[in-house]
């Protein structure tokens, strides 16, 4: 009843936010409570959902204050260099901004952090995409598909969850990864280029000749906070005699995040006061800039305490380990040998259906126990269970992609329908490289 209840619940979420029956956070807050109703835990729901929201408040503070902090690098005019560095490189080329998204976002994803790749990409980037006219969805999808890609790296997460689950050396499991690693990002940068193709097309044929610049979307934009600072080179509060501060600031604060000395959270919230301190020294000045950037600190911070009801239900009422033993007991014994690249295929919806450490620690060492028994080593499960990773990142459960969809103004199902069989398949390659080159077993 449960496994049936907790695949129900999640197929039934899909399917509101992806037809737009529904808006996410509204979403996330009543299907699963519907569904919960029908596990009999009645009062009890509440208590279920209480440490779930607990356990995101870190995060909610720091999306929030790095929404302001970014923000008002934004509106300072910090990244204006940035942009206009990508333009001249970049031209008015849709195929080059589309393929310069997918690198950048690449490389920002180095410190292991979606929350920063999503808001240094979106505050570079979109404010081209919007005067271009290119559509915010790609640079989600492209963004999405590039941080998913590179979060198997060992500081990211999942490749040290895996790790400790099962006992083993994160450098064993992540190394030899590392050719599956080059191809998933050769596919990653071969999506991202056919996007920039069919976007060309659609502008040039809109254009009448070539791609044309969007202004009834740019009219549309000088009304949001988050993106006018950039297409408004007098806006008052720009603050070109602090470029310097400004940017040595935002240095300091990506090498706390990537050292990790501090709270994630408090390296925002101290850099937002520090900004505002010196950029806006006036009370009224820090009050309005703050105020600038509340819509989407509320709009992505309601969407993550909603996810809290979805993974609330699914801990409270025991669907996750029902799901994981149903998956477990379903497996035939003839498919022994093969358990590596089953559980390869299996993180990829799973670690989108149920967070990674439910995955990692519930479901992958019962696994990895199951395999050994067939000459399968723990360390060789390990690599196979972070294959799903560009598909986990575009889950509702992952904050850092609600972060993504709120700051380009884009629907998560519309998010969805574009990235998630590229993720797929980005997975799948991944996959099929790692039984390639020996290092994830077949049979």
């Amino acid at each position: 009843m449960l496994v049936i209840l907790g695949f129900g619940m999640v197929l039934v979420f899909m399917v509101l936010i992806m037809t737009k029956r529904l808006s996410p956070a509204v979403a996330l807050i009543t299907v699963p409570t519907v569904f919960a109703l029908f596990t009999g835990i009645g009062w009890g729901l509440g208590d279920a959902i209480t440490p779930a929201l607990k356990s995101l408040a870190p995060t909610m503070a720091l999306l929030s204050f790095a929404i302001v902090y970014f923000g008002t690098m934004l509106d300072v005019g910090l990244f204006d260099p940035l942009v206009r560095g990508i333009t001249r490189v970049c031209g008015t080329d849709p195929v080059k901004i589309v393929v310069g998204t997918a690198v950048l976002a690449t490389v920002v994803s180095l410190d292991g952090d979606g929350s920063t790749t999503f808001i240094v990409v979106t505050s570079a980037l979109l404010p081209i995409y919007l005067k271009m006219g290119l559509s915010p969805v790609v640079l989600t999808c492209v963004a999405g598909l590039a941080n998913g890609t590179m979060n198997i790296i060992p500081w990211g997460g999942p490749t040290v969850r895996a790790a400790a689950a099962l006992q083993v050396s994160a450098t064993d499991v992540f190394v030899p990864m590392l050719p599956s690693l080059g191809a998933g990002l050769v596919v990653m940068l071969a999506f991202a280029w056919h996007l920039g193709v069919l976007e060309r097309r659609r502008l040039t044929k809109v254009g009448g000749g070539e791609p044309s610049v969007n202004t009834s979307v740019l009219t549309t934009v000088s009304q949001d906070s988050l993106v006018s600072g950039m297409l408004d080179p007098q806006r008052e509060t720009l603050r070109p005699r602090l470029f310097w501060f400004n940017a040595v600031l935002t240095v300091v604060v990506l090498v706390l995040l990537v050292v990790d000395v501090l709270p994630l959270y408090y390296v925002f919230m101290l850099g937002t006061a520090l900004a505002l301190i010196v950029n806006f020294p006036r009370p009224a000045a820090q009050l309005k800039q703050l105020t600038a950037h509340a819509s989407s600190v509320l709009a992505v911070v309601s969407m993550v305490m909603a996810a809290a009801v979805l993974i609330g239900v699914l801990d409270g009422t025991g669907m996750v380990d029902a799901m994981s033993s149903w998956l477990v007991s379903v497996i035939p014994a003839s498919m022994g040998p093969y358990l590596a690249v089953i559980t390869g295929v299996l993180s990829i919806p799973m670690t989108f259906f149920i967070s990674n450490d439910a995955f990692y620690y519930g479901m992958l060492p019962v696994l990895a126990q199951s395999a050994q028994g067939f000459g399968i080593e723990p360390v060789e499960m390990a690599r196979a269970s972070i294959i799903g990773q560009p598909f986990h990142l575009q889950s509702p459960l992952v904050p850092a992609i609600l972060l993504l969809v709120t700051l380009a103004k884009v629907d998560l199902g519309d998010h969805h329908r574009k990235v998630l069989w590229r993720a797929a398949v980005v997975s799948l390659v991944m996959l099929a490289v790692g039984i390639v080159v020996g290092v994830i077993p077949w049979g």
